[in-house]
């Protein structure tokens, strides 16, 4: 069982952006997803979190089918998504940020201890690392089967992320699936057992970390197509 893309096509703006994409993010482990800006990335977790149609194609999660499932449904049934750019209730303190996500806080409360200290402050006045920490937070309540990260590090310090990193491995060794989008390819190969590679909206590469380091040391990530 795992989070299953089969075959998705997604048009935006009058032109397909994706085109036939497959993958498969299994329970219990990190799957990257690699590529520049443009790519399709984001597009592809808009589309599996009910936030955008797909054209054709399907997406399941243990069997469950999405495909078409508007956002709260997709929620319900256990996948969540941690959208690009921090996005929080910012006009809302992180407490009733987190009550509105859900009940069940204590996990994510443990992962993320200075939220308890921030608790009464304005979500829109926290800094970018602190409102991930939120962003994150929320996503984890209710104890998702899968967890959907666009740009975990956008325009964050290293330091920052570091302090972040370590609540989405815990996360996987509880057997939570997480699809990592990232445009930086170092902190990918160190989270995820599998490693997926999209080029202007198809999978150009796919393996794990070390095979595809063995293959950066001889060509660009956007060369040749298929399984590493």
């Amino acid at each position: 069982m795992s989070l299953e893309v089969r075959g998705l096509r997604v048009r935006r703006g009058g032109r397909e952006v994706l085109h036939e994409v497959s993958l498969d993010v299994p329970p219990g482990e990190i799957t990257a997803l690699l590529g520049a800006n443009g790519a399709g990335k984001s597009t592809l977790v808009l589309t599996v979190a009910g936030l955008l149609p797909a054209a054709s194609g399907t997406v399941t999660a243990d069997g469950d089918e999405l495909t078409g499932l508007r956002p709260e449904r997709v929620r319900a049934l256990g996948v969540a998504t941690v959208p690009e750019g921090h996005r929080v209730l910012r006009s809302l303190t992180v407490a009733d940020n987190l009550r509105v996500a859900g009940p069940g806080q204590a996990p994510a409360l443990a992962a993320f201890p200075e939220l308890h200290d921030l608790r009464e402050r304005r979500a829109g006045t926290l800094s970018g690392g602190q409102q991930q920490m939120l962003a994150l937070a929320q996503a984890m309540i209710g104890g998702p089967r899968y967890l959907l990260v666009d740009e975990l590090s956008f325009g964050l310090a290293p330091a920052v992320v570091a302090r972040l990193v370590p609540a989405l491995a815990a996360l996987a060794e509880g057997g939570t699936g997480v699809l990592l989008i990232e445009q930086y390819t170092r902190l990918a190969l160190e989270l995820a057992a599998r490693v997926h590679v999209l080029e202007r909206g198809r999978v150009a590469l796919r393996g794990t970390p070390a095979e595809l380091r063995a293959r950066l040391r001889s060509a660009y990530l956007g060369e040749g197509d298929g399984d590493l």
